[in-house]
């Protein structure tokens, strides 16, 4: 079983597309999406506190 703290091979392709996505963003746009991640973090977060709460 792999380290909950690693990412997978796919997760790592996806932050190298990730990484080139980001570097034509300008300023504004890098700090907007950086809010949408972090917003989209804690609705994840809140759905694993509540499904676990549930089990």
């Amino acid at each position: 079983m792999e380290m909950p703290g690693k990412l997978t091979l796919e997760q790592q392709f996806k932050m190298t597309v990730y990484r080139d996505q980001v570097q034509s963003l300008s300023q504004e746009e890098a700090q907007t999406y950086l809010l949408e991640v972090l917003r989209q973090m804690m609705v994840k977060d809140n759905i694993v506190k509540h499904l676990l709460k549930s089990a």
